[in-house]
């Protein structure tokens, strides 16, 4: 294995990338490597379920952070009630 220090970094990248570190759980070197095999692997998207997917585009999404509209009651009409 070969190393490669990256100087220069902006602060706001070393914030992003230990964040997004805990959020899958490892440290900020492992987080970088995955990222670097991720940039450099050739497409291989048909080899990938669509589930797989789906997961790495929402991987970092908050759900909780999402409005969630108030509920309303159904109307009566659709459910063949007068």
């Amino acid at each position: 294995m070969s190393s490669i220090t990256v100087r220069n970094l902006d602060e706001s990248v070393k914030t992003g990338l230990r964040l997004r570190a805990a959020r899958h759980g490892c440290s900020v070197e492992q987080e970088v490597r995955q990222i670097l095999r991720q940039a450099v692997a050739p497409e291989q998207s048909d080899a990938i379920s669509f589930a797989e997917r789906l997961n790495r585009r929402f991987v970092g999404l908050e759900a909780d952070d999402l409005p969630i509209p108030p509920r309303r009651p159904a109307r009566m009409s659709s459910l063949g009630l007068s």
